[in-house]
């Protein structure tokens, strides 16, 4: 019997995630498992694809519906207060047009845990999944509910949006929770760091009622950047295994042409098959 627990941690980043989608699905054709995953916005709303073993649908629903307006447009922020829709993103498509399915999710054993941000604190949140029932998915669109283009979402009582605002790699949670071997799935190349948000006044303007938000937007790119450093450090040591796209992904993070999505999930795939080695003989 094993005397350690493997976690898959996923970052967010928009449609910078379809770079995860090809590494999630290389691990389900591959029979790549863990005993628990976190995710946070991208890594969330993707990640649970994981869970639910289905192969394929996350890249399959983006490249059909990118260029709905119901699904990610200037028209849907306007209409609805959301830029990705919440009505047509969260419940149109897992309910009716690409079914997701919660059957697998719920017998699946893995632990799937997402993150989002408290904005009456300024803190993360985090919620593990059971079912992938109502309030699971309403955690997923809190976790990847991007500030001044999203509505707040409120769930169990919190109000919250994106949770990579404050923690945009969840490893010292899952760490926390007794993983202690992981892979980590970034989605920005290695050395990459963030500079201050341009819309951080925007932020304290708009969400002017909660000021710990403008506050952790305000450093939101010195604690992403410690991250990374910190995780460049474990993966110097041999502590964790990182993937990341071996070169700026080169994506908008609403990106709408299938083609590019394609292109970065594609992306994804080839580096997890050129690591599957690699990976297999970290999880033991």
């Amino acid at each position: 019997m094993k005397d350690y627990k493997t976690g898959l941690i996923l970052e967010g980043g928009a449609m910078r995630g379809m770079f995860t989608c090809g590494v999630l699905d290389v691990f389900m054709e591959n029979g790549i498992s863990f005993d628990g995953a976190a995710g946070i916005s991208a890594g969330a709303t993707f990640g649970c694809n994981l869970k639910s073993r289905q192969i394929g649908r996350a890249l399959r629903y983006n490249m059909k519906f990118s260029r709905d307006w119901r699904y990610c447009s200037l028209k849907s922020l306007i209409k609805t207060g959301d830029l990705y829709g919440a009505e047509f993103c969260y419940h149109t498509i897992p309910e009716k047009l690409d079914p997701f399915d919660r059957a697998a999710f719920e017998s699946n054993p893995m632990e799937f845990y997402i993150g989002a941000t408290d904005v009456e604190t300024g803190e993360v949140r985090f919620h593990k999944c059971t079912d992938g029932g109502p309030r699971d998915i309403e955690w997923m669109r809190a976790s990847a509910s991007m500030p001044v283009v999203s509505n707040i979402v409120t769930v169990d009582g919190y109000k919250m949006l994106d949770g990579g605002i404050v923690c945009s790699v969840p490893y010292e949670y899952m760490e926390e929770q007794g993983y202690n071997r992981n892979v980590i799935v970034l989605t920005r190349q290695k050395g990459y760091r963030k500079k201050k948000s341009s819309i951080v006044p925007l932020v304290k303007l708009v969400l002017r009622k909660y000021p710990a938000m403008g506050r952790a937007m305000a450093v939101r790119h010195i604690v992403y950047n410690a991250q990374m450093d910190e995780i460049e450090r474990k993966e110097a040591r041999g502590e964790v295994l990182v993937i990341r796209p071996p070169e700026d992904p080169g994506i908008g993070r609403t990106e709408k042409d299938p083609a590019e999505l394609e292109r970065v999930y594609q992306m994804g795939r080839s580096e997890a098959m050129r690591m599957l080695l690699e990976i297999r003989a970290f999880l033991g």
